[in-house]
């Protein structure tokens, strides 16, 4: 079997960062009808996992050993890549600006570059440094220059540590993890974190309520399901698998900077299908960011020719 070619990891990265980036247009609705974010990402991931379950049996052929050489691969992606990302965001929330909890969990690329440089002594090349400056000024522009204020220190913290959690998403997907394919990891993953995301709100230690009647979806009344489904499908199954496939392919540093198109792709989505404005500023952010990726793009191109070919 050949090894998959660098641009279908970046076809896969862009299907995962346009899919993660439809959640907010086809979540809010849900939020706004009375769901709590822990209740609508609780059914979020079990859906996702129940639609990947048939995926994940096919892939695995009946080889469950894979699963279990794997399973601090899966735990590591359900309770930490998952839940704990999304326990920690959905409480920083609950105390700071979202737009600053989003800025702060979306440093999770430049945690990666630092932990390198902190393992390895290595100092990173120039063109990963000035990558980091124009992906985090470009978020900070597509996000909102708002996002940077004084704020609690617990939220702050909070966010951080989702930031942690996403990066480790990032670093469990980019290893070959025994051969578990990806959508097996995907699938287990998510079906592993709705028990644990569903235990944190029975205990009450973050709200979880749910409302089963019709909602407005771009003005139209439809039943709750519809976009618990899209979400679920496109925004967290297809987004989730089609991720840990790019982050394989182009490892986890790459990976986690084209990520950052993610706010990208959820401002576009919340104009083209909610009607919010997209200012100019966001746009420019936007360029920003790819100039960052291409900058770390570059780096990694260099690289590769020292890298012996029989290494897989």
């Amino acid at each position: 079997m050949g090894t998959p070619s660098k641009t279908t990891g970046l076809i896969a990265a862009t299907i995962s960062f346009i899919s993660f980036g439809t959640s907010g247009a086809f979540v809010k609705p849900l939020l706004e009808a009375g769901w709590s974010p822990t209740a609508a990402v609780t059914a979020r991931a079990a859906t996702a996992g129940l639609v990947l379950l048939p995926f994940v049996l096919l892939s695995l052929r009946g080889r469950w050993h894979l699963l279990w050489h794997a399973r601090w691969a899966v735990l590591g992606m359900g309770l930490v890549g998952v839940a704990v990302t999304q326990v920690l965001y959905f409480a920083a929330i609950g105390r700071i600006p979202v737009a600053t909890a989003l800025l702060i969990e979306f440093l999770a690329p430049l945690l990666l570059v630092g932990f390198t440089w902190a393992v390895t002594r290595k100092t990173p090349a120039p063109v990963v440094l000035i990558g980091s400056v124009l992906a985090v000024g470009g978020l900070v522009l597509v996000i909102g220059p708002g996002a940077i204020q004084a704020v609690d220190p617990v939220g702050v913290a909070a966010a951080f540590g989702a930031a942690i959690g996403c990066a480790v998403y990032f670093v469990i997907a980019a290893r070959p993890n025994n051969g578990l394919p990806p959508v097996a990891l995907a699938g287990a993953g998510l079906l592993l974190a709705a028990p644990v995301l569903a235990l944190v709100g029975a205990l009450g230690l973050l709200p979880f309520t749910a409302a089963f009647g019709d909602l407005v979806l771009f003005d139209t009344r439809t039943p709750w399901w519809v976009p618990l489904l899209v979400v679920a499908v496109v925004g967290t199954a297809l987004a989730y698998a089609s991720g840990i496939t790019a982050s394989g392919i182009l490892g986890s540093r790459l990976a986690s900077f084209i990520g950052l198109l993610e706010v990208v792709s959820a401002s576009l989505f919340a104009w083209l299908l909610l009607g919010e404005e997209l200012s100019t500023l966001q746009l420019f952010g936007g360029v920003l960011i790819l100039a960052g990726i291409a900058s770390v793009r570059a780096e990694r191109q260099k690289a590769e020719p020292v890298v012996p070919a029989a290494v897989g």
